[in-house]
């Protein structure tokens, strides 16, 4: 839904801001929703943790169970949450097990105990979780559906928000689908051995979302809700100021090669195989940060340890940047967290502090983070580096190529135009039983460049790149003749002398 403001509506949030977001704020108050999904998917924690965040304030809210599972077992189970705060029960959270009106009086005795309840507690949040107890107990579709219309006559008149939870799921519509104002789907699944959560907005009446399924994690804060960035930024926060600067790479013959610099506000893409270098270029890219230039480090492969080690190694003036707080480093596990965890993460760093400079050692670590949907990854980089841009970010990342040695080399994303508007490459050419190190640029956005290869060797003080191409055409030249197996002219056979 679009083409109107609906940020005005009386909302009634969640609690969980990646879900707010998806929700453009929360839910409407007084409202009819159904969440969805199959056991185990998580639809008790999420009514649970929606109760009480709602209750964190003077909120009150009602949790009515058509289970047989006891509450006791329940609250045992939710009391390793961090929501859960029994503080709050029962004067402004309370339970109630309505299975045993449902079955001594039917739906219009649970109807008329949910009214009561409502009323007496002043809540203004109610969660009916077991809703399929009630299809059940219905006579026939019709006097459920007519339960169902008369509990959404209920949530208007008291402006209580009203949350059913059932075990349906799937693409089978039921007569109820068409009354309540909103579904929301969770689902699980598996991908190889790895399990998936995700949610979607099936339908939400008068107002806009986020569109398609999201991500979500259960974990000892309860669901953990991140929105899939692609559609978070589908179109960038801010217009673009379109600037013509340049800002320093940190490698001084660089610069001269790329024309004077990096552009402001551009991505750029260092690809080669490893232990070319990428890593220390991107380092030396971070040491023009400063307290007003802020930079932030966004690691996946070297860990903190390792990183300092190789600072101390290679590009010593970043370390003192570090301590000082002009560059922060965030370092996480490639197999930690999901997609858009990352993507919301590196979000959220980038606003905290200003960020101007950004290098993310390691583009593959999102590619594996995608898992079953690596199709994905050109659209989630797209959207974050565009986002990067118009933040005024000039952003520097890694991409390991699976080729170790030779002229050529492979590209394990397609669409690099898309991705980045500046391509590096490093190889390793061997030739002679020596290996050596070639740099080029390949790319750049509406810029002259020095498109011919460089030699280069790392240091104690970084990358150091020859001056003139001169060296790398003599050992490109030598590894051609190797290649169709001719010696280079030092090497030439003598002539054999007869006896």
């Amino acid at each position: 839904m679009s083409g109107h403001d609906d940020s005005a509506l009386d909302r009634l949030p969640s609690g969980i801001a990646g879900f707010d977001l998806i929700l453009n704020g929360g839910f409407l108050k007084g409202g009819l929703y159904i969440v969805q999904g199959p056991p185990g998917s998580g639809k008790t924690i999420l009514g649970n943790q929606i109760c009480f965040n709602h209750v964190r304030g003077s909120g009150r809210a009602l949790y009515v169970t058509l289970l047989a599972e006891y509450h006791a077992r329940m609250m045992q189970h939710l009391s390793i949450m961090s929501f859960f705060d029994s503080s709050k029960i029962p004067d402004q959270l309370a339970y109630l097990n309505g299975l045993g009106e449902l079955h001594a009086n039917g739906l219009p005795g649970l109807l008329g105990l949910l009214r009561r309840e409502i009323t007496k507690r002043g809540a203004s949040v109610l969660v009916i979780d077991g809703v399929v107890a009630a299809r059940r107990a219905a006579d026939d579709e019709r006097a459920f559906n007519a339960f169902v219309q008369e509990l959404q006559a209920v949530a208007i008149a008291t402006d209580c928000t009203v949350f059913m939870l059932t075990s349906a799921q799937g693409t089978r519509i039921t007569p109820e689908h068409t009354m309540v104002d909103g579904i929301i789907e969770l689902v699980d699944q598996l991908s190889g051995w790895v399990a998936e959560s995700g949610l979607q907005v099936v339908k939400f009446r008068g107002s806009s979302v986020l569109r398609g399924r999201h991500a979500f994690k259960i974990t000892n804060d309860g669901i953990i809700v991140h929105p899939r960035i692609e559609a978070l930024l589908a179109r960038p926060s801010r217009p673009d100021p379109g600037s013509a600067a340049r800002v320093q790479s940190g490698v001084d013959q660089l610069d001269i090669m790329l024309d004077g610099g990096l552009p402001e506000s551009s991505t750029t893409m260092v690809m080669g195989p490893s232990g070319t270098g990428k890593t220390t270029l991107g380092l030396q890219f971070l040491t023009k940060c400063s307290v007003s230039e802020p930079g932030l480090l966004f690691g996946f492969y070297e860990t903190p340890p390792r990183l300092n080690a190789k600072i101390a190694a290679v590009c010593q003036p970043l370390g003192s940047l570090i301590d000082s707080g002009a560059v922060e480093v965030l370092w996480q596990p490639p197999t930690d967290d999901l997609l858009d965890a990352y993507g919301g993460r590196l979000l959220r760093a980038i606003h905290r502090r200003k960020v101007r400079r950004l290098f993310i050692d390691g583009l593959g670590a999102f590619l594996q983070a995608a898992g079953s949907e690596p199709s994905r990854i050109g659209n989630f980089l797209t959207a974050l580096m565009n986002e990067m841009r118009v933040l005024g970010v000039t952003t520097l990342y890694t991409l390991e190529g699976p080729d170790l040695m030779g002229p050529t080399t492979r590209i394990p994303i397609g669409d690099l135009s898309s991705l980045a508007e500046n391509l590096l490459m490093l190889r390793f050419v061997e030739l002679r039983s020596r290996l050596y190190r070639l740099l080029s640029i390949l790319k750049v956005r509406d810029s002259q460049f020095d498109a011919s290869l460089h030699e280069y060797a790392t240091t104690s003080q970084g990358l150091v790149i020859d001056a003139t191409s001169d060296s790398a055409e003599r050992i490109m030249s030598g590894y051609a003749r190797q290649s169709e197996g001719v010696a280079p002219p030092d090497r030439q056979p003598r002539e054999r002398r007869g006896r």
